[in-house]
C-alpha cells in the first residue's frame, strides 16, 4: 500500500520509474522460477549447444568449421577435453579438431580412434599411453551407412558410464549431422543440375531460331537487327548466370519479354501474348527459371506444331499468402495420358522444361507445390504455379524488382 500511495504522489514520470521498479523487484522475487528448473535449463544448454554445433558439422569432417564443433560437443559431454579424429578411404585416421587441455592427446586420440574403426563399437581406456594427468578416454564410432568415417574421444578423469553413454549419443548425432550436410549437398547439386539441363535445353533449340531471325534483319532492317542483338544479350545473361537459386517474379518476366521478342520476329503476327500482371505480385521471389521454361514449352510445344501459331497469356495474382503464376496457350495441346505419363517416369526429351520445373518446385514446396496442368490435344495448355510469398531473400541471387 505504501508503494501505491508514493507512485500516486509521484508525476507521471516518476510514477511511471517507481512501476518499473516494482516490477523489476517482483520479477527478482520469484527467482530462478521464470527461468524453469535446474533440470530445465540443462535441457535448454544442451539444445543451444548442440544447435551451434550442427551448422559446423554439416560440411563434414574435412571443413575447417569442425574445429568451432569441437567446443560445444565438449560442453555437451562435459569432459576435460574432446577430439573429433576422420578415418579416411585409406583407413588412416586424422584429428581434426580437439577442445579443451590438449597436448599430448591427439596421438592417443588416433590409437583410440583406430581401435574403434576395427571394432565398430564404443571403448573405454583406463589412461592411454601419452595423456597427461592421468587423463582416461571414452572412444565412439561416428558411423554412416554402417561405415565408421569418424570418431569422437572424450577425455576426462575418470570416466564414468554417464560419459560413456553420451559418447556414444554424441557419435551418433554426430553421423546424423554429416548425413544432413550430404543430402543438402545432393539437394543443391540436384538443384544445378536440373537448372544444367534447362539451360542445355535452352541452347540448341532457342539460340539457333534466335540467330537466324537476327540475321534476317540484318541487311533489310539494321536497327531491328540491334534491338534484337541487345534482347539476345539480356536473354542469354539471365538464363546463364551462375549465382542464386531464386530470383523475383519482375526479373524472370523481363527475361521472358526478351524471349518473346525474339519469338516474335521469327514467328511474326502468328504470335501474339497477353501479360495480365498484378503489380503487388512483381516482387514475389520465385525459383530461378521456374516461369521462363513453361513459356519456352508453350511455344515450342503448343505454337510452333500449329500452322496459325496462337496467344500465349502469362498471368499473375495475389491469392493470399501465395502468388499464383499461370501461363496459358491455344495451341495444338496434349493427350492427358502422356502428360502423366511424362510427370511419373520421366518421359521423352519432350517437356523436359515442364518436368524439371515441377520437380524442382516440389523439392522447395512439398508435393502439393507442383505444377497443376490442363490440356488435352487441340484445345492448348494452362500451367499454373503458387509461390509462397515467404522466400528466402536473403539469396544472392535475388535481385530488387
Amino acid at each position: 500500500m505504501t508503494d501505491i500511495v508514493v507512485a500516486a504522489a509521484l508525476g507521471a514520470l516518476g510514477g511511471a520509474v517507481v512501476a518499473v521498479t516494482l516490477l523489476f523487484a517482483w520479477r527478482l522475487a520469484r527467482g530462478s522460477r521464470e527461468l524453469g528448473s535446474d533440470a530445465e535449463q540443462a535441457t535448454y544448454r544442451a539444445l543451444h549447444h548442440a544447435s551451434l554445433a550442427a551448422g559446423h558439422l554439416r560440411g563434414g569432417l574435412r571443413a575447417a568449421e569442425v574445429a568451432r564443433a569441437a567446443k560445444h560437443l565438449r560442453v555437451l559431454l562435459g569432459s576435460t577435453a574432446v577430439a573429433i579424429v576422420r578415418r579416411d578411404g585409406d583407413g588412416g585416421h586424422e584429428v581434426v579438431a580437439t577442445d579443451g587441455p590438449h597436448d599430448g592427446l591427439e596421438a592417443a586420440a588416433r590409437r583410440i580412434s583406430e581401435r574403434v574403426a576395427e571394432t565398430g563399437r564404443r571403448q573405454v581406456f583406463p589412461a592411454p599411453e601419452g595423456s597427461p594427468d592421468g587423463l582416461e578416454a571414452v572412444g565412439a564410432p561416428v558411423a554412416i551407412d554402417g561405415v565408421v568415417v569418424g570418431a569422437v574421444v572424450a577425455f576426462a578423469s575418470p570416466v564414468r558410464a554417464t560419459l560413456v553413454r553420451a559418447a556414444e549419443e554424441v557419435a551418433d548425432w554426430c553421423a546424423a549431422q554429416l548425413e544432413l550436410g550430404e543430402l543438402d549437398a545432393s539437394r543443391t547439386a540436384l538443384a544445378e543440375a536440373e537448372l544444367r539441363s534447362l539451360r542445355a535445353q535452352i541452347s540448341p533449340h532457342f539460340i539457333y531460331n534466335a540467330l537466324t531471325a537476327i540475321a534476317s534483319f540484318v541487311n533489310t532492317d539494321p536497327p531491328r537487327a540491334r534491338e534484337l542483338v541487345l534482347e539476345f544479350a539480356d536473354f542469354t545473361r539471365y538464363s546463364f548466370r551462375r549465382q542464386g537459386e531464386f530470383t523475383t517474379l519482375a526479373e524472370e518476366l523481363r527475361s521472358i519479354h526478351s524471349y518473346l521478342e525474339l519469338e516474335h520476329a521469327r514467328f511474326g503476327d502468328r504470335l501474339s501474348v497477353k501479360l495480365l500482371i498484378a503489380p503487388e505480385t512483381l516482387s514475389t521471389v520465385i525459383p530461378f527459371l521456374s516461369v521462363q521454361p513453361l513459356v519456352e514449352n508453350a511455344v515450342r510445344h503448343g505454337l510452333e506444331p500449329g500452322e496459325g501459331g496462337g496467344t500465349i497469356t502469362i498471368t499473375s495474382a495475389d491469392a493470399g499468402t501465395r502468388t499464383e503464376i499461370t501461363v496459358d496457350d491455344d495451341g495444338v495441346g496434349m493427350d492427358p495420358e502422356a502428360l502423366r505419363r511424362l510427370f511419373a517416369a520421366g518421359g521423352d526429351g519432350a517437356h523436359v522444361g515442364l518436368r524439371n520445373v515441377d520437380t524442382r518446385l516440389r523439392q522447395l514446396y512439398g508435393d502439393a507445390g507442383g505444377l497443376v496442368v490442363e490440356t488435352n490435344l487441340g484445345a492448348g495448355t494452362m500451367v499454373r504455379m503458387r509461390i509462397p510469398k515467404s522466400q528466402p531473400l536473403h539469396d544472392p541471387g535475388v535481385a530488387n524488382p
